[in-house]
């Protein structure tokens, strides 16, 4: 199953302890914080001429670190560790994004001519077309399947690129027979074609997991999709059956009920 699980389940525990740990900054903060803010306001409400303000608020922390008050003691530990929680999911949301934001950026910054010329590999694929069969010159829907068997492994693994357009020995082969099947015949039809393939076959919520970008070269459009992991399983569905899908080294393979299960597992911990 090589290193690519583990790589997930290290930076799910990384996020676990952040979110662990911006919750319990938020209880601290929420007590001693939040509490004696609380404390102040009420103070000069009640007693604005008196000089002691600070005594009776710490007379207050005391207390409740005494267990006098254990009502505004949770109430406020409560408060700060849902707002520290709120922020940790907050960071977590940017981080992603910026990680997305530094990915695509690479991406156009590489020169097309180059990512092909590296052949395909564990993170870089291939597939001459989306649905148009060049063999028996028709439709053929089982190749939308590789397409899709494809994006769900680099879903479940650390990501990758797919090009569309190109042959697995690198030479272009355009998506113009692929756009002569649409009902809009364009990148944009194109891209809506894939991404309804995508929510039909492996959920509505994974295409947020794709970006796209088109290329003319040799006088011939290619769709680079930049694949970005999936937190959660990706499954596709095919055949009247639920298939799960790995990238392992330069291919896409897939994992029985026991491999699955066990991949699961691993990454929920």
């Amino acid at each position: 199953m090589t290193k690519q699980p583990g790589t997930i389940r290290i930076r799910h525990s990384y996020w676990n302890r952040v979110l662990w740990l911006a919750t319990a900054i938020g209880a601290v903060s929420g007590f001693f914080l939040l509490y004696p803010i609380n404390e102040y306001v009420y103070y000069y409400e009640h007693y604005p001429h008196a000089p002691t303000v600070w005594a009776f608020i710490l007379g207050q922390l005391v207390s409740s670190l005494k267990g006098n008050t254990p009502q505004k003691t949770v109430f406020y530990t409560l408060v700060g560790a849902a707002l520290g929680l709120a922020m940790g999911l907050f960071f977590n949301a940017w981080q992603k994004k910026q990680s997305q934001i530094q990915t695509l950026r690479t991406a156009l910054g590489e020169n097309l001519g180059a990512l092909i010329a590296q052949g395909e590999g564990p993170r870089l694929e291939f597939k001459s077309s989306f649905r148009w069969d060049r063999r028996q010159n028709r439709v053929n829907r089982s190749l939308e399947g590789a397409v899709l068997k494809t994006l769900a492994g680099f879903m479940n693994s650390q990501g990758g690129t797919l090009l569309i357009g190109v042959e697995d020995g690198g030479e272009i082969s355009g998506l113009e027979k692929d756009f002569a099947t649409l009902k809009k015949k364009s990148r944009d039809g194109f891209e809506l074609a894939v991404m309804t393939a995508v929510s039909t076959k492996l959920g509505p919520e994974f295409c947020r997991h794709l970006d796209f970008i088109f290329h003319r070269i040799e006088d011939k459009d290619v769709c680079r999709i930049i694949v970005a992991p999936a937190q959660q399983p990706v499954f596709v569905k095919q055949d009247r059956a639920t298939r799960f899908y790995l990238r392992t080294g330069g291919s896409t393979r897939e994992l029985n009920i026991q491999e699955a299960l066990s991949y699961v597992s691993s990454r929920r911990k």
